[in-house]
């Protein structure tokens, strides 16, 4: 007995020190990756048209901030495309005084709803895909704070092997405790594993923002093709792997104004994301319970023994170590960091293992009231 435990308490150690060590290194793989905050000069002329398609679908906080920020881009030749299923859309009528005030801004308010899918943002999309003949045209969620450089830095991220380009969202202004366990699901800990996940080759689409060519688009059966999914962004990745390209993400990610969140607003969200991993992506989904930093905590723990003064000497340095380095990943990028920030990452990979245990028992999600089930990937054709 002794000896097995002995053997337990090595294996608890290892596994201790080898998740901490895991950790440390997404941080710097993110760390090197990502910029914090720099302006883009305006381009010089002639350039490319460029068509943003923003779906909207009701009021949500910083709506007005959000979408006006799309009318003071410093890019020469674009246009604003909005999309909404129903003309009796509470945030139609904002649309309509955002494009008044900006007389200026090329802007289109597109209404109707053609399902070709599960999907209702991408539904809602279609209609703006096909209203444009532009080559370059970026799908851009209603909640992206865009900065005046918005569409260059979409665009200096384009390479010979591109073949989309994207943004993680950065959570900002959050307002209350679980808008602050938002931003640490956002920020040092989801975008941090997407930019290390970039930089070993291992690029995955992000709806929030998606840069198209549409000429490689349309060659691989357009955007009905995203249908093949139930996220467009998973179909995206898949779309461009297969395609032998890979998916870019632009070097300082943009923010999404968080405002008041409930803790079943946090709940909802993050295991409505987890349930779409877990089918579009089974194989990286499953380790992600190894990404909350309550197991090395507790395999620490173990390790440490009856000692109080082990057990307290280990968890403040396991906890110094996963926490300390992403605040200072989260410190050194701008992003929002509070007093609370300890408890905050704490309580958010206290619920990591109950989210990632949810996403296996179900497949069904709701998105702003819409009820959707989860199927496997099936070969789909779509007709015009």
């Amino acid at each position: 007995m002794p000896y097995r435990r002995g053997l337990v308490t090595e294996a608890a150690a290892l596994l201790c020190l080898l998740l901490t060590l895991i950790n440390l290194i997404s941080i710097i793989l993110a760390a090197l990756r990502i910029r914090a905050p720099s302006r883009q000069a305006p381009p010089d002329e002639p350039v490319e048209p460029v068509t943003i398609i923003r779906p909207v679908c009701g009021l949500e906080p910083c709506i007005e901030q959000t979408l006006a920020s799309g009318f003071v881009l410093d890019y020469p030749r674009y246009e604003l495309i909005f999309c909404v299923a129903r003309s009796d859309d509470p945030v139609v009528p904002l649309i309509r005084k955002l494009m008044a005030n900006h007389p200026g801004i090329a802007s289109r308010l597109l209404v109707g709803d053609d399902r070709i899918s599960p999907n209702p943002k991408l539904n809602n999309c279609v209609k703006g895909w096909d209203a444009t003949r532009s080559e370059w045209v970026i799908l851009a969620d209603s909640n992206v704070l865009m900065p005046r450089d918005y569409i260059q830095q979409m665009l200096m991220k384009w390479k010979s092997d591109t073949g989309l380009v994207c943004s993680t969202p950065i959570g900002s202004q959050p307002r209350g405790f679980w808008a602050e366990v938002e931003c640490a699901f956002l920020n040092s800990l989801q975008a941090r594993w997407q930019y290390a996940g970039e930089s070993l080759g291992l690029g995955f689409a992000q709806g929030k923002s998606m840069l198209w060519r549409r000429s490689f688009l349309e060659a691989q059966g357009g955007i009905r093709m995203l249908a093949a999914e139930i996220a467009e962004d998973a179909a995206a990745t898949k779309l461009v792997r297969e395609a032998g390209l890979q998916v870019h993400l632009v070097p300082t990610p943009f923010e999404q104004p968080l405002g008041i969140r409930t803790a079943r607003q946090v709940w909802i969200r993050q295991a409505r994301w987890a349930r779409l991993r877990r089918v579009t992506f089974p194989l990286f989904f499953a380790p992600e319970i190894l990404i909350s930093g309550v197991l090395p905590l507790l395999a620490g723990a173990y390790a440490a023994g009856g000692d109080e003064f082990s057990l307290l000497a280990t968890l403040i340095g396991v906890a110094a170590l996963w926490y300390g380095g992403e605040f200072m990943l989260a410190r050194s990028k701008g992003w929002h960091v509070s007093w609370r920030y300890p408890l905050v990452c704490l309580v958010r990979d206290c619920l990591i293992p109950a989210i990632w245990i949810y996403a296996w028992v179900g497949k069904n999600v709701v998105w702003r009231g819409n009820a959707m089930t989860i199927q496997v990937r099936r070969e789909m054709a779509f007709q015009e």
